[in-house]
């Protein structure tokens, strides 16, 4: 493999990135908690976004036990590799960030509400790995697919790190990137703590509350 490996912290050029395939990867019709369809179309007037907070594993669980959300699916974003397999983005060679694609009903829950899941979900302050997994497939991101959800993450970012410096972290490592594309994984990652209980779960969070949405602190 090179200098890229699956512990590579370095994310790498367009040029040096894998080639890819025009082939997407097959995945299951439905959801296997809700049954729902995993692509679109979705429901009219629902709402997409992606989170990247580690393993999808447990991420992916995080958000479709989540009420408002209609369906979730685990993939890879903000890379340069087309369509690339679990093997090619643990690589290091593709850019990619595991992610979890949320379908969301506004009128049920807010986008605040799933930022806020996303905050204390893990800890955004890690830069190349969550945990014990590391690797720039780890890295934290939101990518919204709204102008609204951007100002949203961002506004959130900010509140969240205002709280986390006064605990005693570090700056947030996490990257706003719109505009990108979400490629489904493999179908045995899809839902993958449903299918496997006991699986392994990285997510860890700083145990500091995030201000997004309350009217007050705590």
């Amino acid at each position: 493999m090179g200098f890229f490996n699956r512990h590579s912290t370095e994310l790498p050029s367009p040029q040096d990135a894998l080639v890819g395939r025009d082939a997407e990867m097959p995945v299951p019709a439905s959801h296997y908690v809700s049954g729902r369809r995993l692509r679109p179309p979705f429901p009219e007037g629902f709402e997409q976004a992606v989170f990247a907070l580690g393993c999808f594993w447990g991420a992916e669980r995080l958000f479709w036990q989540t009420e408002g959300v209609h369906v979730t699916a685990v993939g890879y974003v903000a890379g340069h590799t087309p369509n690339p397999t679990y093997e090619e983005v643990c690589s290091g060679r593709t850019g990619h960030t595991e992610a979890v694609l949320v379908v969301f009903d506004r009128s049920r829950v807010t986008f605040e509400a799933l930022l806020r899941t996303f905050w204390e979900g893990h800890d955004p302050t890690q830069g190349m790995r969550q945990g014990n997994d590391r690797g720039t497939q780890y890295r934290s991101g939101i990518y919204p697919t709204t102008e609204r959800q951007r100002a949203e993450a961002e506004a959130s970012r900010q509140a969240y790190q205002d709280r986390l410096r006064a605990s005693g972290f570090g700056d947030i490592t996490t990257e706003i990137q719109a505009g990108v594309t979400f490629y489904y994984a493999e179908e045995y990652h899809q839902q993958y703590l449903a299918k496997v209980p006991d699986g392994y779960c990285g997510l860890g969070g700083t145990g500091v509350s995030c201000p997004v949405g309350l009217a007050a602190a705590d």
